[in-house]
């Protein structure tokens, strides 16, 4: 058997995507060279991984089978290379933080590192968008810290650092803000003003929608917007304590959440094969040790 990592690499995206074109778009190849290593590979294996019979690309019951061992073999190559860079004294002259939560949270490990790096420059970077892992993927940046997602790319590694909440809020002269109690049919009936990068992407978010939607590509412009009235919105409350101390925002009442906030996990990410020098891998290990939490309304500490 001489199949390559390459061959494993477009068995598991074929086998995900369900289709060979798609693999081959993510994977800038044309169609028929992954249909050509995807042949070659079963020639090797001496067995048919797919079925290719209608438009899916489905796996035969072998195939489903060897699926599980080619991600397995996969995984211990990127741990092999993570190895390796960590064996590495090499200090890099800069790094670059993909950062989506409020920065306040990540102050002590930061002040830490410059104390510890001084001449090490850092870059940080706000996603537009709200993909950290995006910018990860494509080596645009070293670490980042985001809220958690439902799944992460096969080459991203991740650690949770623990939950922040998110509050629904709307200014105190807003019809919303005098209501006792708040539905979903209530939030429906007024302009939510939302963050793009997590539309409908965080756990829960399909029930929070309305019929007219302002996106923004960031926390600031949002908070500026529900500062003039111009509709509800979703916050890190870390953002916004200062308003809902004052009672320029007020959090509004969900009966769907009566007695509970909206706890969103932070997860450090990574990508598992990227090259990190001795500051970076410092860096990765005190964030990783950095516990992110904040006080609930019952006055406990949000845990992970």
């Amino acid at each position: 058997m001489r199949y390559s990592l390459d061959q494993l690499e477009m068995f598991t995206l074929v086998a995900s995507t369900g289709s060979f074109s798609a693999a081959a778009r993510q994977l800038r190849k044309t169609q028929s060279a992954v249909s050509t290593a995807i042949a070659n590979l079963e020639a090797d294996l001496g067995l048919v991984l797919f079925e290719r019979g209608g438009k899916a690309s489905t796996l035969t019951p072998a195939g489903e089978k060897l699926r599980n061992e080619a991600e397995l073999v996969l995984e211990r190559c990127l741990q092999l290379e993570a190895h390796a860079n960590e064996l590495g004294e090499r200090v890099e002259p800069a790094l670059t933080l993909a950062i989506e939560v409020p920065y306040s949270t990540l102050m002590p490990p930061l002040r830490d590192f410059a104390e510890r790096f001084p001449h090490v420059d850092l870059q940080i970077r706000h996603p537009l968008h709200g993909d950290v892992a995006e910018l990860l993927a494509r080596g645009e940046a070293d670490l980042g810290i985001a809220f958690s997602q439902p799944a992460y790319p096969r080459d991203l590694g991740f650690a949770q650092m623990g939950k922040l909440i998110l509050s629904h809020v709307a200014h105190r002269d807003h019809p919303l803000s005098k209501l006792k109690r708040v539905d979903f049919a209530d939030l429906r009936a007024h302009r939510r003003l939302v963050f793009s990068g997590h539309n409908h992407k965080l756990p829960s978010s399909e029930y929070l929608d309305a019929t007219r939607c302002w996106q923004a590509e960031s926390y600031a412009a949002l908070l500026e917007l529900a500062r003039t009235g111009l509709g509800w919105t979703t916050l890190p409350r870390q953002l916004i304590l200062s308003e809902l101390a004052s009672g320029e925002l007020v959090e509004l009442p969900l009966t769907a959440y009566p007695y509970t906030d909206w706890l969103v996990g932070v997860d450090l990410i990574w990508a598992k094969a990227h090259v990190l020098g001795k500051a970076g891998l410092w860096l990765k290990r005190r964030l990783g040790e950095h516990k992110v939490f904040e006080v609930d309304r019952e006055g406990k500490r949000t845990t992970l």
